[in-house]
């Protein structure tokens, strides 16, 4: 079964909270609880409460790329590294600029190659999708897109901001990157970490590099580098063994999880690229709970989300997310669902 809802504009998040007059913590929590079907609702402040003792969160230390560059007419989405090859061969959506939104463009083709700004050219090598393309850029793409880039923005964000309001207070690996920032994180600021750890709440990291979303087709995430510490899971197997609670902050670190549980259900530390989907039929076996944003209607997101939640306390939270006025996106407010 599908949760489909339709999303009013005026839920959607336009910019941080921090222009809305509040701080990164002082956005609104839903929560829900499958044992009971009980929702509640709740700032994010009020997190350290909802915890026991004991209870783990798992954060993605991945830092957010500036993985837009901008040119005249479209816009070239960095994605992710092609597994396997150099690091200046990426996965790219091109985007055709339409005023302060964009829209995919479905030109290009193969062998065609791009002026891109400081004197670099991009050449499109072949099609990987319908929407992404295999395409070499003339010199490291990293370190040319902090030079060059900005964060992503969909049309849903007014103006743009500044790169500092795209990381979380847990980014640190700027290695690599992701495409869009592991938003889940965002609320954290280092007062509330500071009381979740005096709780007595742990808080252990693993990295999953995002690529771009798929706003207009939905579709399912493609392969991305991750890496599971071998710390992470050793204290995941800890927490499991003491009856505590694993609750994954973001999608990604549910799927940097469920990539590493072995075939006889433990967490392993594990690296390398996952194209793992959770989906209800094959359920989770590493985590207890999700603190997420609020997702997009027909969002392959929702499939994690229900494998977790459970299809009625699902619906029932975005009845009530809606119903009271919540915000949608990456600087809207926050879900936290958990078994008990």
């Amino acid at each position: 079964m599908t949760v489909d809802f339709t999303l009013p504009p005026a839920l959607e998040a336009h910019e941080p909270p921090e222009a809305r007059g509040r701080t990164r913590d002082g956005v609104r929590l839903l929560v829900g609880r499958r044992a009971t079907g009980e929702i509640a609702h709740h700032g994010f402040r009020d997190l350290p409460a909802l915890l026991d003792p004991g209870d783990l969160l798992v954060v993605n230390t991945s830092a957010t790329l500036p993985a837009a560059v901008r040119l005249d007419r479209i816009s070239v989405h960095f994605s992710t590294p092609v597994p396997g090859a150099d690091d200046r061969l990426w996965l790219v959506e091109l985007r055709r600029l339409a005023g302060k939104a964009s829209r995919p463009y479905a030109g290009g083709s193969p062998g065609e190659w791009i002026p891109m700004p400081g004197g670099a050219t991009l050449t499109l090598v072949g099609r990987h999708s319908g929407r992404l393309w295999q395409a070499r850029l003339s010199t490291d793409v990293v370190p040319y897109l902090r030079r060059h880039g900005v964060p992503i923005r969909y049309g849903y964000v007014r103006r743009d901001w500044p790169a500092s309001a795209y990381q979380t207070a847990f980014a640190h690996d700027r290695s690599t990157g992701s495409a869009e920032m592991p938003s889940a994180a965002r609320p954290f600021t280092p007062e509330l970490v500071t009381r979740l750890v005096a709780r007595g709440v742990l808080i252990t990291p693993i990295t999953l590099h995002t690529g771009v979303a798929s706003p207009e087709a939905h579709e399912p995430p493609y392969a991305e580098r991750y890496e599971v510490p071998e710390a992470t899971a050793a204290l995941v197997e800890h927490v499991r063994s003491r009856g505590r609670r694993v609750i994954a902050v973001g999608t990604t670190a549910v799927r940097a999880l469920e990539t590493s549980v072995d075939a006889s259900g433990h967490v392993r530390a594990s690296s390398g690229w996952t194209e793992h989907i959770v989906t209800p039929e094959s359920g989770v076996r590493a985590v207890d709970g999700l603190l997420t944003g609020l997702h997009e209607p027909k969002s392959s997101h929702l499939m994690m989300l229900t494998a977790i939640a459970g299809h009625d306390l699902l619906v029932a939270t975005y009845e009530a997310a809606l119903a009271e006025g919540y915000l949608w996106h990456e600087f809207g407010d926050a879900n936290l669902i958990v078994s008990g």
